[in-house]
């Protein structure tokens, strides 16, 4: 138990299932007479692999309400770029003039640990963010919105009350690549551009549940 205490059950399942291989490696190998703890039915109860999650989707006409609602150019800016980028929020806050292309954003030091990725947004989204940058005098190595993550998780947190909802950060990031899924993007784009994940099967979990009135809107679309 102190392997797992205080862990998630997605860790404690892990754990768990590493130490049955051992054991059963054990016994199929050298120790034929040992017996397997992590088969007591207790035990596999215990580390039962979690359900997976069901992430609430914001749809569009929410998420576009909230950045209509909002007034300030900063605050504005940053949550564009998480909703029409999918882009985390400490990528926005890293974020220096530098790093503006032609057509794209260019991260450095991104949390796959590659040397660098690009980010595509919007171009009038994009000319805006030009703007931002020349009328506030932000060098081009200085980061162009220079706040904390807490002040910019609660910054989200209030834009999110503006419509009555919940709201974080990263609701934003999986909103961009749910949109872009039901529009008929191609789930590698999706996942390879958008998301920038390395593996398939993460961006699958960020894709949100279909509700009722969303598939009837749909097959009302193909069909109606």
């Amino acid at each position: 138990m102190a392997l797992t205490k205080d862990n998630k059950q997605a860790t404690k399942r892990n754990r768990y299932s590493v130490l049955a291989a051992f054991y059963n490696f054990s016994i199929n190998t050298a120790l034929p007479a040992l017996t397997n703890p992590c088969n007591s039915a207790v035990i596999k109860k215990i580390f039962k692999r979690p359900q997976p999650i069901q992430w609430q989707i914001v749809d569009k006409e929410t998420v576009d309400e909230i950045i209509f609602r909002t007034m300030n150019t900063r605050n504005r800016l940053i949550l564009e770029l998480m909703a029409r980028g999918g882009m985390r929020i400490g990528e926005v806050l890293n974020l220096r003039s530098c790093d503006i292309q032609e057509r794209n954003l260019a991260i450095k030091n991104p949390k796959s640990g590659r040397t660098g990725e690009i980010v595509y947004v919007p171009r009038k989204l994009l000319i805006r963010l030009n703007g931002y940058v020349n009328s506030n005098d932000i060098g081009m190595d200085d980061r162009i919105f220079p706040i904390s993550y807490v002040a910019a998780w609660s910054m989200v947190k209030k834009a999110g009350k503006l419509v009555n909802i919940e709201l974080r950060p990263h609701d934003l990031r999986r909103h961009a690549a749910t949109y872009a899924s039901r529009s008929g993007t191609p789930i590698e784009i999706v996942s390879k551009v958008i998301l920038r994940h390395a593996d398939l099967s993460t961006t699958q979990r960020y894709l949100g549940k279909v509700n009722d009135t969303e598939a009837i809107r749909w097959i009302e679309t193909l069909y109606g």
